[in-house]
């Protein structure tokens, strides 16, 4: 039987969201969840979004998401999209992943990044708390093989 997937990506400049199309094309049949939150959290530029996300971590004051998420215990999978910040997961996913907590599927992170992934993936599962995290991908690696070990 065909897993259940859904992809929820947080894309702020529109590169994350690139992979997302690249994994709806691999996964056709996969649910589409974006991930915001309210506009004006974050600034246009991206030195102060920087700050921003290293302040949000260090008081633990995560932004809050603009929308529900749907009901995950739909799905077998979810892939989690985010940019790297400062090394780790943009923000708003800590968000995501406390709002996914109870979750019984598995969970793995796609990113993107323009210098150094950093600990992007052991944030990550610091972060997912008692959720089941799979490798992430982060173009290192062919994204449909990635996919196809996913979904075997």
């Amino acid at each position: 039987m065909a897993k259940k997937v859904l992809i929820a990506t947080y894309s702020r400049t529109g590169t994350t969201a690139k992979v997302a199309k690249a994994l709806y094309e691999l996964l056709p049949d996969a649910d589409r969840f974006t991930i915001e939150v309210a506009p004006g959290i974050f600034s246009e530029e991206m030195t102060e979004v920087s700050e921003q996300a290293t302040k949000q971590t260090e008081t633990g004051n995560f932004p809050p998401l603009s929308k529900a998420i749907p009901n995950v215990s739909l799905y077998d999978l979810i892939l989690v999209g985010s940019p790297v910040w400062n090394g780790a997961p943009a923000t708003p996913i800590h968000s995501f992943l406390t709002d996914l907590q109870g979750y019984q599927g598995v969970v793995a992170p796609f990113y993107t990044f323009g210098g150094d992934p950093g600990i992007f993936e052991k944030t990550f599962k610091e972060w997912a708390g008692d959720l089941q995290v799979k490798a992430g991908h982060g173009g290192e690696k062919d994204l449909a093989a990635w996919v196809d070990e996913l979904v075997k």
